[in-house]
């Protein structure tokens, strides 16, 4: 399995898009701007869409992404985009996104009978199976809406680790120390200057990164991700500057991680 990053940051800017995976050519992880990197018939490969939660910088791209695709996968007589989440994230949708009003319901059209698009509830601890024998397991999270992670299983590889926006949270380390990790995608998305803030939103600064990454044995690849344009070297700074055994790098859109 590949993990490609298709958008790695907190905000846009000039080469900067939000969060977006895609878990080899066919599951989007999150659908931030990230996903408008990919081509029509990359587009239109995309049958499962994981989401983290609701917030704009992560569903950004299920809407844009629904109209382009419609008319392809309508010819071909696919059936809809599998669109999983907690159902608060599923619900925010509804109201929010497809509505009418912000963006047509893509849920029932081209027809009620055929969507584009399926929402699918899951919940925290559930373990997803996906086509071709591949399994992701939903963590949890601690963020100012409902919000979870994700596992991805890499059998004896072990797993890709996307935590999702969070801030301090126990049970996900509790969780972690039963399963192997190889990779661990974790924001970090304010410079410890800015450590209130990133308490108030439920985000992580470098100091309670660190923290957090007591809590993990081993000496893991760390990926951080959801840096803010322009606050990319003062925050990777601090970071650097951790004790900890493992090995921390910033998250580039364009990497590609295998399992």
């Amino acid at each position: 399995m590949k993990i490609r990053v298709l958008g790695c940051s907190g905000a846009i800017a000039a080469g900067y898009k939000t969060t977006a995976f895609l878990l080899d050519d066919d599951v989007l992880i999150d659908a931030g701007t990230g996903v408008g990197d990919l081509g029509l018939e990359a587009l239109a490969r995309v049958d499962h869409i994981l989401l983290s939660h609701s917030h704009l910088d992560h569903v950004l791209g299920i809407p844009l992404l629904a109209d382009s695709v419609l008319r392809l996968r309508a010819q071909a007589q696919r059936p809809p985009i599998q669109v999983f989440g907690l159902a608060p994230t599923l619900e925010a949708l509804r109201q929010h996104v497809f509505n009418g009003v912000i963006w047509p319901d893509f849920t029932r059209l081209p027809s009620a009978e055929h969507p584009v698009l399926a929402l699918r509830p899951f919940e925290i601890g559930q373990r997803l199976q996906l086509p071709g024998g591949r399994a992701v397991e939903v963590l949890s999270a601690e963020h100012t809406v409902p919000a979870c992670g994700f596992a991805v299983d890499g059998g004896a590889a072990g797993h890709w680790v996307y935590t999702g926006d969070t801030g301090p949270n126990p049970a996900l380390w509790q969780r972690l120390a039963q399963i192997k990790v190889a990779h661990l995608v974790i924001e970090t998305a304010f410079s410890d200057e800015e450590r209130q803030l990133a308490r108030i939103s439920r985000h992580l600064c470098p100091a309670a990164l660190g923290k957090e990454l007591a809590q993990l044995g081993g000496s893991i690849d760390v990926h951080i991700t959801h840096i803010k344009p322009g606050e990319v070297d003062a925050v990777m700074q601090e970071v650097g500057a951790l004790a900890t055994p493992h090995r921390i790098a910033a998250l580039q859109a364009g990497q590609i991680l295998s399992l």
